[in-house]
């Protein structure tokens, strides 16, 4: 992007968060969620700087938002009783922003770079035991073309242990059952293969075969899709999860990224390599996959303390 694009040497705020939403979208190819919630964040900072400190967002320029205006916004936050992460996704909202500004050689300096963000206490995921898990995969029936399909929802979940937004996106061309993988655009736009076992081959087989030619339309390229024969959202694999995990009487209402979870978490129970958790789930980096290892030794830690005679 050049700077006459955005109207010569005035670089108004709102044309640029226009056009990082736009890359976002188009370039990075993000979630439909991640959009949203990347737009929420910013109407909330626009409303902060019309209502709090008076500015007209329209005819605002950049270089008046400096690391005090932003320093200020996170104290408003605070002082709203907002947890420490929705305050932490708000700043990381502004500060790709920046990056991206930067990236596009439209400014030569990132006034965020010493705005520290909040830090937050590390949870252990949610995630249900194996025991759980087997129930969960029990409840669809498969005495009709839903059920047929949800079965082979919940057995992707768990079995490739991908998002719920790399669920919805998948195609039949990213499906190769005979030699038993998917390949899966994660986050970042980056490609990975992801094996699947036999009961989620199985289970996408008799879909395939009695539930998705009942529903689907001409054309359409998705693996998964609703009655109506388009693409099933990300929402509706929501639903359906939540669904199975009432019926099953789980103690937790997992969402589908509970499903990731209670994969990675399975793995590491039965002695799988953390390098390799770490590939099959797409992380970047590797400190986002050690904190399975976390739950693995409060397993470890809660079987030695019920079996030890001495603990």
């Amino acid at each position: 992007m050049e700077r006459s694009d955005l109207g010569g040497d005035v670089m108004l705020l709102v044309p640029l968060v226009d056009s990082f939403i736009n890359y976002l979208e188009h370039e990075k190819n993000m979630a439909e969620m991640t959009i949203k919630s990347y737009n929420s964040d910013w109407k909330d900072f626009f409303n902060y700087l019309e209502n709090e400190l008076k500015y007209d967002i329209l005819s605002l320029e950049i270089k008046k938002i400096t690391h005090i205006t932003v320093r200020k916004y996170l104290v408003y936050l605070n002082s709203k009783n907002l947890s420490k992460n929705t305050i932490a996704r708000r700043l990381a909202a502004l500060k790709s922003f920046y990056h991206y500004l930067l990236k596009k050689e439209i400014i030569c300096q990132n006034p965020l770079d010493h705005v520290s963000t909040p830090k937050i206490p590390q949870k252990l995921p949610r995630y249900l035991d194996q025991e759980e898990m087997e129930r969960v995969l029990q409840q669809p029936s498969l005495n009709n073309e839903v059920g047929i399909r949800d079965k082979a929802i919940l057995e992707l979940l768990y079995g490739a242990g991908i998002r719920v937004s790399e669920l919805a996106s998948l195609d039949l061309d990213n499906v190769d059952l005979s030699y038993g993988y998917l390949r899966v655009v994660g986050k970042g736009s980056r490609e990975r293969v992801v094996p699947i076992g036999k009961e989620a081959i199985k289970a996408i087989q008799s879909y395939l075969e009695k539930a998705r030619p009942q529903w689907v339309l001409k054309k359409e390229k998705a693996l998964l899709v609703n009655q109506k024969g388009g693409r099933l959202s990300d929402r509706s694999i929501r639903t359906i999860v939540h669904k199975y995990c009432r019926q099953a009487g789980t103690k937790e209402i997992l969402s589908p990224h509970g499903f990731r979870h209670s994969f990675a978490t399975h793995l590491l129970d039965h002695g799988a390599d953390l390098r390799v958790v770490q590939e099959l789930l797409g992380h970047k980096k590797i400190s986002s996959t050690q904190i399975y290892t976390h739950v693995s030794r409060k397993k470890l830690r809660q079987v030695y303390h019920s079996a030890h005679p001495r603990a």
